[in-house]
C-alpha cells in the first residue's frame, strides 16, 4: 500500500473510532422568545462543554459527550444576567447563574433525561414532568446503530390549561402563566411526592393532578412511578432536543408520538 493510502486509511479509521466514542445533543430553540438551556451531569459523568447558555429564536447548539454519560437538559425562561453571569430566571433557574455548574433546575421545569449505553448497551431516555412543566419539548434520536427508535416529548402547552393552584405567574404586566407546578411541589404531601408510606409503585398511584399532565402528554413522565409508558430505549449517535416544536413553522409530517424513526 502506498504511504498516501496508508495515511488516508488511518484517517478514516481514526475518524470512525473517535465518532464511535462520542454522542451528540443538538439543542434547538423553536420558541418565539429566547431561552437559556441548562445541563446537569449525573453522578460519575463529566459535565458537558457548557452547563448553561443563551439560545435565541431559531438558534441551535451541538454538545458532545462520551458513551455512558447520564444527565438532564432543560430550558430556562425569563432570565436576566449581568456581565458576570449572575442573575435569575422565571422558570428553570439553577443557582442564579448563567452556567449551572452542577446546580439542578428549580421546578417547575420540563426535563429531558438520558443515560447513554456504553459499548452495545442501550440508551434510556425520557421526558419528565415530575418536577412540573414550563415549555413543550421534543426528543428525536438520530443516527441509530440499527432498528427503530421512538421520538418522545410533550408538545402541548400545559400552561394554558394549568389548574390555578399549580400556576406560576410571570412578573410582567400581562401576568402570564409561565409554569405549571407538580402537585408534589405545590402541596408537599407524601401521596403526591411518592415519599414516606407512598414511596413504592403499589401505594403511589396517579392523582387527579398527574392525570392532567398525562392526558396532555401521554408519552412523558407525570409522576415518579410512571415508568411503563414513559421510558424509551435506543442506541443512537445523536439526539435532537427541540423546545417549542409547534412554533415558528416547525412541522412534523405525522404525529411524533406515534413515530418510529429508521
Amino acid at each position: 500500500m502506498q504511504p498516501g493510502r496508508k495515511l488516508s486509511s488511518l484517517f478514516i479509521l481514526l475518524t470512525f473510532f473517535s465518532s464511535s466514542l462520542s454522542n451528540t445533543f443538538t439543542i434547538t430553540n423553536n420558541c418565539p422568545h429566547t431561552i437559556w438551556p441548562g445541563t446537569l451531569a449525573g453522578s460519575g459523568s463529566p459535565s458537558l462543554a457548557t452547563t448553561g447558555f443563551r439560545l435565541d429564536t431559531g438558534q441551535s447548539v451541538k454538545l458532545t459527550t462520551v458513551p455512558g454519560w447520564s444527565g438532564r437538559i432543560w430550558a430556562r425562561t425569563g432570565c436576566k444576567f449581568d456581565t458576570t453571569g449572575a442573575g435569575k430566571c422565571q422558570t428553570g433557574d439553577c443557582g442564579g447563574r448563567l452556567e449551572c455548574a452542577g446546580n439542578g433546575a428549580a421546578p417547575p421545569t420540563s426535563l429531558f433525561e438520558i443515560t447513554f449505553g456504553a459499548g452495545n448497551g442501550q440508551d434510556y431516555y425520557d421526558i419528565s414532568m415530575v418536577d412540573g412543566y414550563n415549555l413543550p419539548l421534543l426528543a428525536l434520536p438520530r443516527g441509530m446503530y440499527g432498528g427503530a427508535c421512538n421520538a418522545t416529548g410533550c408538545i402541548t402547552d400545559i400552561n394554558r390549561g394549568c389548574p390555578k393552584e399549580l400556576q406560576v405567574v410571570g412578573g410582567d404586566q400581562n401576568q402570564r402563566v409561565v409554569g405549571c407546578r407538580s402537585a408534589c411541589e405545590a402541596f408537599k404531601l407524601d401521596k403526591y411526592c411518592c415519599s414516606g408510606e407512598f414511596a413504592n409503585p403499589n401505594t403511589c398511584q396517579p392523582s387527579y393532578y398527574s392525570t392532567i399532565f398525562k392526558k396532555a402528554c401521554p408519552k412523558a413522565y407525570s409522576y415518579a412511578f410512571d415508568d411503563g409508558t414513559s421510558t424509551f430505549t435506543c442506541k443512537a449517535y445523536e439526539y435532537d432536543i427541540v423546545f417549542c416544536p409547534n412554533s415558528n413553522g416547525y412541522t412534523l409530517s405525522i404525529n411524533f408520538l406515534a413515530l418510529s424513526i429508521y
